[in-house]
């Protein structure tokens, strides 16, 4: 592949990430405004402004490839780490989630983001030619897989909860 070729690429790999990353924080601020409990709001909101932290690093990370063509580590890799990575989500918050079927929904539609962003990211940090960009792109992968492990667990608990309220089990 031509060097044109691969700038090229990593701008439209980076593109596609900014928007990914902004669909996110789009989402999580509805479910954050929309949701009633203060707890599941300031869930929704870390979420929310982690996507933002990543549309800010994306976009400085485009804009010195397009000037420089190469990607700088000093603009991510003094970032703080997954913040809902370190919480412990208590069975109340997930309780909370749980009685407002909206929130619930979000989870799933969240899971599904969060899984588009970890294999776009693992993709791109195996395939990128500059170490610096598969720095990055491993760091957001790292980072995504924390939000995706705690969306996870919280679907999991909701299913957990659903099948005992109901029943369901067979014994």
């Amino acid at each position: 592949m031509t060097s044109q070729a691969v700038t090229q690429q990593s701008l439209n790999i980076l593109k596609q990430a900014i928007l990914l990353e902004r669909r996110g924080y789009e989402f999580y601020k509805k479910v954050a405004d929309q949701a009633e409990n203060p707890q599941v709001q300031a869930f929704f909101n870390d979420l929310a402004q982690e996507e933002l932290a990543h549309i800010k690093i994306l976009s400085a990370q485009f804009k010195a490839f397009n000037k420089n063509g190469h990607f700088d580590v000093n603009l991510f890799e003094d970032q703080e780490d997954c913040k809902i990575c370190k919480e412990v989500l208590d069975q109340e918050i997930k309780n909370k989630i749980a009685a407002a079927s909206f929130e619930a929904s979000a989870i799933t539609a969240a899971i599904s983001m969060e899984k588009r962003a970890v294999d776009l990211y693992s993709k791109q940090a195996k395939e990128a030619q500059d170490i610096e960009e598969k720095k990055m792109y491993a760091w957001l992968a790292d980072f995504e897989r924390g939000h995706l492990k705690n969306l996870m667990a919280i679907d999991q608990d909701l299913h957990d909860s659903v099948w005992e309220d109901n029943n369901f089990w067979p014994f």
